[in-house]
Formats: C-alpha cells, structure tokens, sequence
C-alpha cells in the first residue's frame, strides 16, 4: 500500500512513580503521496508524540506505522525530520550542510554539488553558499534546514513547528516556501503548528488533535493551501471561508483547553 498508513497507534509513558500518562490512543490515518497536512491542537495533545513515532524516535505501544508498505521501525532517510530549530552544525557552512547526508550516503562529491546548487535556488539561498550557519539569520537557518532535509530525497517530511520561533514577516515569506516547495517536489509534508492560521493556510488537510489522551477530534479538507501557491498568502486569508472556519477551530480549541484546566482544578 503507498502513502504514509497509521494504524490504531497508542502510546503509553510510563513514569518513575510506578504511574503512567496515555499520550496518544487509537489513531488512525491514511495519507497519500503528495498530501500536504497540518496537524493541530491544545497543549498535551501529542502532536510532537505522534510526529516522533512517524519519525522512527519511538516506538508506539500499540499499533503500526506503515510507509509504502514497510513497517517504520526506526528513523530513515526516507522520512526527513525538520525542527523547530535547525539543528544545523554550526561549524559547516551552508552547503556543507545541505550536503551532508548525501555525503554520508557516499553519494560522489560532483552529485552532491550539482544536488546542493539545485537545492540553494529552490529555497532562495544561492548567493549564501559559503556562509557559515551563525552568520544567518533564523529564517535563514530555517531554509538551510529545510534544504538539508530535501538533499536526502525524502518521500514524507515532518515539520515540528518549524516556523514557530520566527517574526511574522519572516513566518510569512516561509509558509510560502513551505508550499512553493510542497508543489515543486510533490513531496508529502505532514507539519505539526500552534497556530490556526498557519494550519490553515498550510494543510492541504487539517488535522486537529483532542487531548488526554492524544485523538483525532476533527478533519478538515481545505482549498487554502492550492490557493496560497505563488499567491499573496494575505489575499488568501481574506477567502470568505478562511476566517469562519479559522474562528470555528479557535471556538474548538479553546473550549478543549477550558475542559483541561477544569480537570486540573478538581
């Protein structure tokens, strides 16, 4: 079977008091090649669980995680993992970088340049090559990141609020790229996000997540990412859809949030 298939997946941490927390019970999903989703939800509702056992850093306690057939295990090339903060080596520069795990691959070096060239014009860093990490900026950082991840060939990446930790014009010009990016290399992107209206504006479908444990609340199939590809993202959020579903959601959220800290309080 193609395509990234969550089958009934539950995780359970145990703790050193001899108690346990049920981060994530029962999810079931099936995403397609080329599907760009945006998972969304309260604090504690396991997004970045479920994104590390996608990614093969946990092991789920119940359930399977299937990519093209093959049962997910442990972390691969084959799933691309982009953080909140680059994670880069700060002691390469910005095509090192890039490079470095086709290089680990023992890809030749005439490859790995042409493949590092290909990738600084697609997220607008060409005349950055030689630079080294701490002379860029975040978002810059954050298109380094990104095109290290795109240099493994990855068929799913998995973005961990990647945007998080930007300025909002910098978020902006980067949900862009993101879905500049999505269409350029038909890559599936499953990206975890706080925000609703990133969410929105980058999930092809939207996914948002129930607490305590961890579940699939509600799913949204939405046009605002197809809309928002070379578009003005700004144009995009004045869609007569875009703000009802947008306060929709918010209305979803809080009241998850008000259900939490009312059991935090009895």
């Amino acid at each position: 079977m193609s395509g990234l298939n969550i089958n009934d997946v539950s995780m359970t941490f145990e703790l050193p008091n001899g108690g346990s927390v049920e981060a994530l019970k029962n999810i079931n999903l099936n995403i397609q090649k080329g599907e760009l989703v945006s998972v969304l939800g309260p604090s504690g509702c396991g997004k970045t669980t479920l994104l590390n056992i996608l990614a093969g850093f946990l092991a789920p306690t119940d359930g399977i995680i299937e990519l093209n057939g093959e049962l997910v295990k442990k972390p691969s090339s084959e799933r691309g993992m982009v953080f909140q903060q680059g994670a880069l080596f700060e002691w390469m520069n910005v095509s090192k970088n890039i490079g470095f795990g086709p290089k680990m691959k023992g890809t030749p070096q005439l490859e790995i340049d042409k493949k590092v060239t290909e990738l600084l014009d697609i997220v607008g860093l060409k005349d950055f090559a030689d630079k080294m990490i701490y002379e860029m900026s975040g978002g810059m950082q954050q298109r380094v990141a990104l095109a290290r991840c795109l240099a493994n060939d990855p068929d799913v990446i998995l973005m961990d609020e990647p945007l998080g930790a930007l300025d909002a014009l910098t978020r902006e010009k980067m949900q862009s790229l993101v879905l500049d990016i999505w269409k350029k290399t038909g890559k599936t992107i499953i990206l975890i996000t706080h925000s609703v209206e990133e969410a929105l504006l980058l999930g092809e479908r939207l996914i948002v997540m129930a607490p305590r444990p961890g579940r699939i609340h509600k799913e949204y199939n939405l046009p605002f990412a197809e809309l928002g590809v070379g578009a003005d993202l700004r144009e995009v959020k004045r869609h007569k859809k875009f703000g009802p579903t947008r306060d929709e959601i918010l209305n979803m959220i809080w009241n998850m949030e008000e259900e939490i800290m009312g059991r935090a309080e009895n």
